[in-house]
């Protein structure tokens, strides 16, 4: 009995992957007709590799310079990570402030979707004059970047809750901090998450843009040197990591998301039964 039923989770795992796997196929078979059709049309039409470079090319330059590209990315990676972290907190800290005092959060809720109007690419420079070419910059732009979505969705799933569930706890004495911690914040958790999705690729989109506004390491500051000495194919190639390292975000994200909140339904698009 005690061995058969390892035997028995062991084998659901393998189907469960066994499935998602097949389930990737159509995506993967997607990616490798584009990557021939891309080489097929350069070879065809003879494109300068200063424009546009072949998939083969891309290949080369990230074998050739992997250990610069993996170094380039532990930079960017924790940008990243600081930033999405200060970012989730001050997004969720704005919607429980706006929530739990609401002549304030009247006040407040304005500013902050007017700021968030602000171009922020014209913010990067600033930030560099006022902190520096350190990491500070890199973090405070990501911030103001990624602590929207946060705020947002956080802010939907707090005030979603059903009234008459909250008109209960209050018809038994509970107070308004007891409504909210105890009825509004768990029923925001799956909003939240959704929000911090939405910040983490928000979080590396920012953390390149502060590496090309100024920077002397990461994968924005490849992107720029390469371009400058027409290395497209390099160019290229850390586009390419960058890519990785946000899905390799994203996924670590859901991944959360499914541990913290395993009863919220999720979009799996893998697994889609239509």
């Amino acid at each position: 009995m005690s061995e058969a039923a390892p035997r028995d989770a062991r084998d659901t795992m393998g189907a469960r992957l066994r499935t998602r796997a097949a389930s990737a196929l159509p995506a993967a078979g997607l990616a490798v007709l584009v990557l021939v059709l891309w080489e097929a049309a350069i070879r065809l039409f003879h494109v300068s590799p200063f424009i546009v470079p072949a998939p083969s090319a891309i290949a080369v330059a990230l074998v050739d310079k992997f250990p610069l590209l993996m170094a380039a990315a532990a930079v960017t990676a924790q940008e990243v990570v600081f930033g999405f972290v200060l970012s989730a907190l001050v997004g969720a800290a704005l919607a429980l402030l706006i929530v739990r005092f609401r002549l304030f959060g009247r006040a407040l809720y304005p500013l902050i979707v007017l700021f968030q109007t602000v171009p922020k690419v014209a913010l990067a420079p600033i930030f560099i004059l006022w902190f520096g070419f350190n990491l500070a910059p890199k973090i405070v732009l990501i911030v103001v970047i990624a602590f929207f979505p946060v705020t947002l969705d956080m802010l939907a799933g707090l005030e979603s809750v059903e009234p008459s569930l909250i008109a209960l706890m209050r018809s038994v004495g509970a107070s308004e901090h007891d409504v909210l911690v105890r009825v509004q914040i768990p029923h925001a958790l799956p909003h939240l998450m959704s929000g911090l999705k939405i910040a983490i690729t928000f979080s590396v989109i920012g953390a390149i843009i502060g590496e090309f506004a100024g920077a002397s390491a990461g994968l924005g500051y490849m992107i720029e040197f390469a371009s400058t000495q027409l290395e497209t194919a390099l160019v290229f190639a850390a586009l390419v990591v960058v890519s990785v390292v946000g899905v390799g975000f994203f996924y670590a994200i859901e991944a959360t998301e499914r541990l913290i909140v395993p009863w919220a339904p999720k979009f799996d698009p893998l697994n889609r039964r239509d």
